[in-house]
């Protein structure tokens, strides 16, 4: 397992470490990729895409803040590893991928791994699922050069989206956002990150 990894690094909250536990990520990643899943390392998922090191995924979980019954836009499902982890604790999760492959098969991984409460879109990620909204809290897992103006709009009050800002070729950054009202937000840089480009349709 990659407890010890993940604890060392400074995840504390035990609800995110047991989440972190209960999913599987062997089941998450290509059978060749199978004896390195539980390494504290980013793995490619096809598409020219990434599940995230589980660091990162405990990281931003972490700092999203989830409490039960939370609803959640996750923007990226990618391989539904974070998805998972999020709906393990008790969030209501929408998510979206813009990718037409990925979506199918995170769909069909996450739904015969029996997670029967979460809600599945295709399309882009940059506009959210405005008929969902607001959520409580949004996590994007990809890197937009800017924060999309649709996602701090679907954001409720007192919501927390945690976001990596930045384009490939310069140093993206974690962001933590915190809207105190339609007029007003907080935005706290956290730390340097690497993430695929947030693609537009």
């Amino acid at each position: 397992m990659f407890d010890s990894d993940v604890i060392k690094k400074g995840i504390n909250d035990q609800a995110v470490l047991q989440a972190m536990r209960d999913v599987d990520r062997r089941k998450f990643v290509s059978d060749k990729f199978s004896d390195v899943a539980y390494d504290d390392r980013a793995l490619p998922i096809g598409e020219e895409q990434t599940i995230s090191q589980p660091f990162i995924v405990a990281f931003m979980t972490e700092i999203l803040q989830i409490e039960k019954g939370n609803k959640v836009l996750e923007v990226g499902t990618g391989s539904g590893f974070q998805t998972a982890v999020l709906s393990k604790l008790g969030a209501k999760v929408s998510t979206i991928e813009i990718n037409k492959k990925l979506f199918k098969e995170s769909l069909k991984r996450l739904t015969d791994l029996g997670y029967d409460d979460i809600s599945f879109y295709h399309g882009d990620g940059n506009k959210g699922v405005p008929g969902q909204s607001p959520y409580d809290r949004i996590l994007v897992t990809a890197a937009p050069a800017e924060i999309p103006r649709n996602l701090l709009g679907q954001l409720a009050k007192n919501g927390i989206m945690v976001i990596p800002v930045g384009n490939q070729s310069e140093v993206q950054y974690l962001y933590r956002i915190k809207k105190l009202n339609d007029d007003e937000i907080t935005k706290d840089k956290i730390l340097p990150v690497y993430f695929v480009p947030l693609i537009k349709s």
